[in-house]
């Protein structure tokens, strides 16, 4: 069984319970790294890594390296990436491992690594059973802690990352919902200029390295020009009354 578990956006008290347990019932759990030197080393902990260890051993966990910072789409790079980790997770059942768990920040089914290596073991070991814990999602923590509804009544919401292009965020901060947008950091100066266009500027709340010692969640800083690669964008729907879109 292999298990994608929702870790949150990066405090340890909001893990749900049931990714508590299967984090702490795996044979193994396996965290996703940058894939430089020093990967499996003395390398500090990615998010997740630094999430789960405090739930589960350092003898329990294993770091398996992924082109996380490759913006080239499908390289050569990220292809052997996700080999190498689908065949160490393989190499971990052949070795004895009933169970493994790979922790992802967010939710493992919002874009997530997770689905990548996924496919990748079914792919050498069709027997392998696949499942995933939900996790809470950095628009969700992001929400709570503005004050922010993400939608009401007929809103709709739409999330999207910065990298999909600006096209499609322009076509939906044109819409009547609320708009997240992920990945923003090095699009954040062109963001800014389209939620101006769109006159929803003074509404939108940044959320950048939340759950950390540097957070920060306030109004959106044509300055803020350091944004971290985890930062996230939460424009909502135009609202003039109570109840006022159901």
């Amino acid at each position: 069984m292999l298990t994608g578990v929702g870790v949150g956006p990066g405090e340890a008290d909001l893990l749900t319970v049931r990714a508590v347990r299967v984090l702490r019932e795996a044979d193994l759990v396996v965290v996703p790294v940058m894939d430089r030197p020093g990967a499996d080393g003395d390398a500090p902990a990615g998010r997740a890594e630094a999430t789960v260890r405090a739930y589960v051993p350092a003898e329990r966990l294993h770091r398996l390296p992924f082109a996380l910072d490759d913006t080239g789409g499908v390289t050569a790079r990220r292809e052997a990436a996700w080999d190498a980790a689908a065949a160490a997770v393989v190499a971990a059942f052949d070795g004895g491992a009933r169970s493994v768990a790979f922790a992802t920040i967010g939710d493992p089914n919002v874009y997530s690594t997770f689905g990548y290596l996924a496919q990748s073991v079914r792919a050498l070991r069709p027997t392998v059973q696949v499942r995933s814990v939900p996790g809470i999602t950095a628009m969700q923590d992001l929400a709570a802690r503005s004050g922010v509804p993400l939608c009401e009544g007929r809103e709709p919401l739409t999330l999207l990352p910065a990298t999909a292009g600006a096209a499609l965020v322009e076509d939906a901060l044109a819409g009547p919902g609320t708009v997240v947008v992920y990945k923003g950091w090095r699009r954040h100066p062109e963001l800014i200029e389209a939620l101006r266009r769109h006159g929803r500027l003074a509404d939108a709340v940044l959320g950048r390295s939340l759950g950390l010692p540097d957070e920060r969640i306030g109004p959106l800083d044509g300055a803020d020009d350091d944004l971290p690669y985890l930062s996230t964008l939460l424009v909502p729907a135009r609202r003039d009354r109570r109840g006022g879109k159901l």
